[in-house]
């Protein structure tokens, strides 16, 4: 396993997982806060304890997979998103490899996940916010919500709310990413990935042959 900046393994060491998004009704159904949205269906997956207003967000305490785990949505707007995470991450003492951040991603196509460690911030505000607060190494959830095809339209597409075409993904996979869960406190992040593809995806069962049938002589 990863080893924390003090020495201990991951296992050890609390997880911290951020949605981005932006705070208050207006922005709720956009898909710049997909990844409030995620962090919410993990909330309800899980026995969380109530949401508190702290690191200038909101911040709710649980465990998952036997690792004391915390849900931050800042509430700073998103490109102050740096400011809350840096926060909770120095109060409760955890490394950037103990913190996972849900993002929207237009490089992705709509309904397609991706999981990496560090990287540039391709635009986004709230990746951009968080690596200038604490460095790049952090675990990203990158869910794809499309690009509009021209960059004079990136702004007004992810603040936005989901199409109705997007929402017959966006449920299951919020469902999905909740349920694999606990693979991000094991430090499983090929395994998340394959979680979810498979609860969307299941595969086929392809039937059995049939048996060949007795021929019958007769007498």
């Amino acid at each position: 396993m990863r080893a924390g900046s003090s020495g201990e393994t991951m296992s050890e060491t609390p997880l911290l997982i951020v949605g981005l998004g932006n705070p208050g009704e207006a922005y709720a159904r956009h898909r710049h806060n997909a990844g409030f949205m995620a962090v919410d269906v993990m909330y309800d997956s899980y026995s969380f304890g109530p949401w508190k207003r702290r690191f200038q967000g909101a911040a709710a305490e649980g465990t998952l997979s036997g690792r004391k785990t915390y849900l931050l949505k800042p509430a700073t707007y998103m490109n102050e998103s740096g400011r809350a995470v840096r926060e909770a991450a120095q109060f409760y003492k955890i490394p950037l490899s103990g913190i996972v951040v849900i993002h929207d991603e237009i490089d992705l196509a709509a309904g397609k996940l991706r999981v990496k460690t560090g990287g540039g911030d391709a635009g986004h505000n709230g990746l951009r916010s968080i690596t200038a607060a604490m460095g790049a190494d952090y675990r990203r959830v990158r869910m794809g919500v499309g690009h509009p095809g021209e960059k004079d339209r990136v702004h007004g597409h992810v603040l936005q709310n989901f199409s109705k075409a997007d929402e017959q993904w966006l449920a299951p996979m919020l469902s999905a990413m909740a349920e694999a869960a606990p693979c991000l406190a094991k430090d499983d992040d090929a395994g998340f990935m394959n979680q979810v593809a498979v609860k969307l995806n299941p595969p086929v069962k392809k039937p059995l042959p049939e048996k060949p049938k007795d021929k019958d002589h007769g007498i």
